[in-house]
């Protein structure tokens, strides 16, 4: 037998957020002054109060295996934290602790999809959606939005994408990278095709607490029961709480997706980091006065990255209604020549703004838009400032 690698590693390409921000990193260290717009978490320190909670579990000694699915206290907290803040009464056997976010998507996948089941994807969608889909033998199907619908894409759209094969939809609300926000009449309408169509829906929440136009945040399980049996709600404190590298993630759904889950996280990485658990113990049941404080820095970058955006020469972008991203249209730039050669693409659009501005900004071709790009509002107003100065300049070079 000859020595080979899996086709399945094969298919998966890596990602191109990484990529751009290892490339950014490097120019610093070469001692460029790159502003990164890549980031894809806050740029403020966890919360005081949740490290001082991790500390104390140190000092108590709880740094021993946990149950594979997490503690029942953390799982507790979930369950009044998704009563609270989602509507959704779930019981701590329902709930599995992940080693975040992306863990939990994986686990999620994993637990439902057979080797050559659809899963429909709206676009723009978040960069790892096909790529989990695909590790998990199933077959990303592609629907996409338009502008004028807001970049979200329709009940009817999603029934005539409907096969005997479609086994689920993700559906991230608020979305990356568009930070655009579902309505409960737009949920409502998806919620009945997919209860009538009988497929899952893997709704990631990841930015739920992160809306800025006095919108509720609507999770679709809360809709009725049809729909709740047909849910699996994922969601994480690395958004909301400034712990991306805690790595505490989590999913609610039905006993039997929820223990088939926790059966194959028991054999692939156990239980979650004990210490990082009771952190997430209390961020879920502490004071969120700066959380709330982060939210309201955001918002602030936000107005201003926003009206900064829509006044430059050749692009355009609706207002971000949630998460911390501005979505750009760069299709009219995309048009032109730079020092005589075509630009195309926005990944020549970044490839430019990198080398020549010292502006890192994630070409969206792996979120199904090869022609826009989307800047983070997670880093601070300075650098913010700067390079949005440095990217009209570039636009008003053309």
């Amino acid at each position: 037998m000859s020595l080979s690698l899996s086709k399945r590693s094969e298919q998966v390409k890596p990602s191109s957020t990484l990529a751009i921000t290892a490339k950014a990193k490097e120019l610093r260290a070469q001692g460029r002054d790159v502003v990164g717009f890549g980031a894809g978490e806050p740029d403020f320190a966890t919360p005081s109060n949740i490290c001082d909670a991790a500390i104390n579990a140190i000092k108590d000694g709880f740094t021993k295996y946990t149950p594979a699915a997490g503690t029942v206290e953390l799982k507790e907290a979930v369950c009044g934290k998704l009563e609270k803040f989602n509507h959704l009464h779930y019981d701590p056997a329902q709930v599995i602790i992940c080693n975040g976010g992306k863990h939990a998507l994986t686990n999620i996948f994993d637990a439902l999809i057979n080797p050559g089941d659809e899963v429909i994807i709206p676009a723009p969608y978040w960069l790892s959606y096909p790529e989990m889909v695909k590790l998990s033998d199933g077959v990303p199907v592609i629907v996409y939005s338009t502008k004028e619908n807001g970049y979200k894409v329709t009940a009817e759209q999603i029934a005539a994408a409907v096969t005997d094969k479609t086994k689920a939809i993700v559906l991230n609300t608020p979305n990356n990278p568009t930070g655009m926000v579902y309505s409960r009449q737009e949920l409502e309408a998806i919620a009945k095709v997919a209860v009538e169509k009988d497929f899952y829906v893997v709704a990631d929440e990841m930015y739920e607490a992160l809306i800025y136009t006095g919108e509720e945040h609507v999770s679709i399980a809360s809709l009725g029961d049809e729909i709740y049996n047909r849910t699996i709600t994922c969601s994480g404190l690395s958004k909301s709480y400034a712990m991306t590298g805690w790595r505490v993630g989590y999913a609610a759904a039905p006993l039997e997706i929820t223990k088939r889950m926790s059966a194959m996280q028991s054999h692939a990485t156990s239980n979650v980091n004990s210490i990082a658990q009771k952190a997430a113990v209390e961020a879920l049941t502490g004071p969120d006065e700066a959380m709330k404080k982060m939210k309201e820095e955001f918002d602030r970058r936000r107005q201003y990255m926003y009206g900064r955006v829509k006044d430059m020469p050749l692009v355009s972008c609706l207002e971000p209604e949630g998460a911390f991203y501005v979505f750009i249209d760069m299709s009219e730039v995309c048009k032109k020549e730079y020092k005589g050669e075509k630009i195309e693409k926005a990944a020549k659009i970044a490839d430019i703004l990198l080398n020549e501005f010292d502006t890192a900004v994630v070409p969206c071709a792996d979120f199904g838009y090869p022609e826009h790009v989307r800047l983070s509002y997670a880093i601070s107003m300075e650098q913010i400032e700067k390079g949005l100065d440095r990217i009209e300049k570039f636009l008003k070079s053309l």
